[in-house]
């Protein structure tokens, strides 16, 4: 037997059969600290005391004490309070147990018994290893406190993130020695602990915003559990389950910083946008419609009587009149101008990619079909669709078309989810509608669905007034571009300008602006303009034919010709305007000029 001390690390007196068990002297044992006997065994050794303490009795076969000769002894200890806070503690030679049994100096009823008793602390012992594998296998940090807060075990991974070896801990208080203060610095008082608070009120206290203190006086972020221990109803202590969150506090906040970058990016992005979008609305009048002349005057009268409805609007004139410009103004115009403008060039989608162009595709829907595919339907969804050479869309998809503008609604290539929409359609083309539908090439049910608004582009031609204000704008724009002093427009250029016919129209007219500012030679201005000629007249009307025979080709390209001739007589050699050639035989501007240059006039 022995009396210990547990308070004092010390071995209080010992009885001769301990001496001898032992090998040390009775005075020797005296004054020799249990932890020295135990050596590297304080864990263990400071469980079985508190536990013998707290419970009134305790036993274990984990402690192994060295002999005075160096050898290591397996022994069963049993321990009970004294009452003054000193333990009287039971110790027998589990070797000398055993030996005797086999020496047969037990019955055979201590024999059984002994050999159950053997079983039970094969499982225990194997119970205890494997808990302690357990321990050490954890990459969380694990440590128990008693119900005073003192600590009772340590895992290797607390260890290791503590920087303490579970000797330094083992007895003493854990909050005083790593969680005594707050993230900011202040004093942390135990009463405040939840670690501590799970053995005083029973609970589960989960913290996720507080500091450990490592053995270097560093103090790292953690997040942990304290769950009370308890034993038949008592509150002994608790288990503290904890994990080191540094890297995680560091990438929340690396993505902290991302996102506020992002943020201040997309406003100012945003201020831009906005920005750019009131000077373009300043100074590009209606967006870069240029003119004063009364059709000009006309065309924005209509696009401001028809932007602030939902009106589909069809465009009509030449090429280079300047629709899509008609288009981007009524947009501008529009409740929807905080929404894109999506353009599709119908002239130059492939066929076979109509569908998909317009409505989109799912994955897989055809070969090629690698991913997903956002039509342009579903992108000017909320803004405006501005179909350009709408004529040009082949006569089997124009149904889908018309079906879509019907329902507002349609279907990807290759699924059956039906997608709803919300656009407003700008169509434009350079066919004279009408005509196509006549012939067969288009769908008259369509033609009525776009031409619910037309609006007409004049040709420049029509409005001479405007060449000289266009072709000022034009050459601004063009000096900016080619970094060069802007040249001067003189009133001479302005009438040779004026006195040219522009079968290209504004887009011709931008071309040779930017042309004659690379040509300029001392801000004089070249342009490179073909002279207008009135066309040859015939001299004398063809002859007429017999009336027995019918007209050959011959005959009838003579009489086209001559009928030509006599149109440009009338009109002065004007081909375009309402009182032009082309107005008065009845034929379209341009298939006229077509005519008239397959017939050779001019030449």
């Amino acid at each position: 037997m022995l009396v210990l001390d547990p308070a004092a690390d010390r071995i209080v007196d010992a009885n001769p059969a301990a001496a001898r068990l032992l090998g040390y002297d009775r005075a020797v044992l005296r004054a020799m600290a249990p932890s020295a006997l135990h050596p590297g065994q304080r864990p263990a050794l400071i469980v079985f005391t508190q536990g013998a303490l707290a419970k009134g009795q305790w036993w274990s076969q984990a402690l192994i004490p060295r002999h005075a000769d160096g050898k290591s002894l397996r022994l069963e200890y049993s321990a009970s309070p004294l009452g003054d806070g000193r333990l009287l503690v039971t110790l027998a030679d589990l070797d000398a147990r055993r030996r005797r049994v086999i020496d047969g100096q037990a019955d055979q009823h201590m024999r059984a018994g002994i050999a159950e008793w053997q079983r039970m602390e094969r499982i225990f012992r194997d119970i205890e290893r494997e808990n302690q594998l357990i321990l050490r296998a954890a990459g969380e940090g694990i440590y128990g406190v008693n119900a005073d807060g003192v600590t009772t075990f340590i895992n290797p991974a607390a260890e290791r993130m503590l920087g303490w070896l579970a000797t330094d801990l083992v007895g003493k208080d854990m909050h005083a020695t790593v969680h005594h203060t707050h993230p900011d610095g202040g004093h942390y008082h135990h009463h405040d602990c939840p670690i501590y608070a799970a053995f005083r009120d029973g609970a589960v206290h989960q913290v996720d915003s507080e500091v450990f203190w490592r053995k270097d006086g560093t103090s790292f972020p953690v997040e942990y559990t304290s769950t009370p221990i308890r034993d038949r109803g008592q509150l002994l202590g608790a288990v503290i389950v904890f994990r080191d969150i540094s890297q995680r506090r560091e990438a929340e906040e690396r993505l902290r910083s991302a996102l506020a970058e992002v943020d201040s990016l997309r406003e100012r992005l945003e201020l831009e946008n906005a920005y750019l979008k009131e000077e373009i609305r300043l100074e590009s009048h209606h967006q870069g419609i240029i003119g004063r002349s009364p059709a000009i005057e006309a065309t924005l009268r209509q696009i401001d009587l028809v932007a602030g409805t939902d009106a589909t609007v069809l465009v009509t004139g030449e090429s280079g009149t300047g629709k899509e410009l008609i288009a981007r103004a009524i947009h501008e115009a529009s409740r929807r101008r905080d929404r894109p403008l999506i353009r599709v060039n119908c002239a130059a989608v492939p066929r076979e990619l109509f569908e998909s162009e317009f409505f989109g595709h799912a994955k897989g829907a055809f070969t090629g079909a690698l991913r997903d595919r956002v039509g342009r339907f579903e992108l000017a969804d909320g803004g405006t669709l501005f179909l350009d050479e709408v004529g040009e869309i082949p006569l089997d998809l124009q149904g889908k078309l018309l079906r879509v503008l019907q329902e507002r609604s349609f279907e990807r290539v290759g699924e059956e989810r039906t997608r709803a929409v919300d656009i407003r359609l700008v169509a434009a083309t350079n066919r004279d509608l009408k005509d196509e539908v006549r012939r067969g090439r288009f769908r008259e049910d369509l033609y009525f669905r776009l031409n619910v608004f037309p609006v007409a582009a004049s040709p420049l031609r029509e409005r001479p007034e405007d060449i000289a204000l266009i072709a000022q704008h034009f050459l601004k724009g063009a000096a900016r571009r080619l970094n060069i002093p802007e040249p001067r427009l003189t009133e001479g250029d302005a009438r040779r300008l004026a006195r040219y016919a522009w079968p290209g129209n504004v887009r011709e007219l931008e071309n040779v602006i930017e042309r004659a500012a690379i040509l300029a030679v001392g801000g004089r201005l070249r342009f490179d303009l073909p002279e207008t000629d009135p066309p040859r007249r015939l001299a004398t009307p063809p002859a007429a034919l017999p009336a027995d025979r019918p007209p050959t080709e011959t005959d009838r390209r003579a009489r086209d010709r001559a009928e030509i001739a006599a149109a440009l007589a009338l009109t002065g050699g004007r081909v375009f305007g309402p009182n032009g050639a082309a107005a008065l035989l009845g034929l379209r501007p341009t298939t006229l000029a077509s005519r008239i240059k397959a017939h050779g006039f001019g030449k």
